[in-house]
């Protein structure tokens, strides 16, 4: 499964343009956020995505989970959003 990383800097439609092409071509993405305001980013681009996938017939859902990472030799918990069609 692919894995976009998403950080607090991210600009959400590019983030949507990854996404879109990656359910397009794989039918599912994971994306991993670390923080409030890479949570943030990653929930606005995943908004986006849906926007630039329906018009194609695709009802973008997303499910929540979190994930531990490894940044800088600490562990740290991350959200994990996959998404893919309904």
């Amino acid at each position: 499964m692919e894995v976009l990383k998403v950080s607090a800097h991210s600009i959400p439609t590019s983030v949507a343009g990854a996404i879109a092409g990656v359910v397009r071509d794989r039918n599912v993405v994971e994306i991993q956020a670390v923080g409030a305001g890479a949570t943030n980013q990653a929930v606005k681009s995943i908004a986006v995505a849906r926007g630039y996938l329906a018009p194609i017939g695709i009802d973008l859902v997303c499910i929540p989970a979190f994930a531990s990472v490894v940044i800088d030799g600490e562990e740290r918990t991350a959200i994990k959003l996959i998404c893919e069609p309904r």
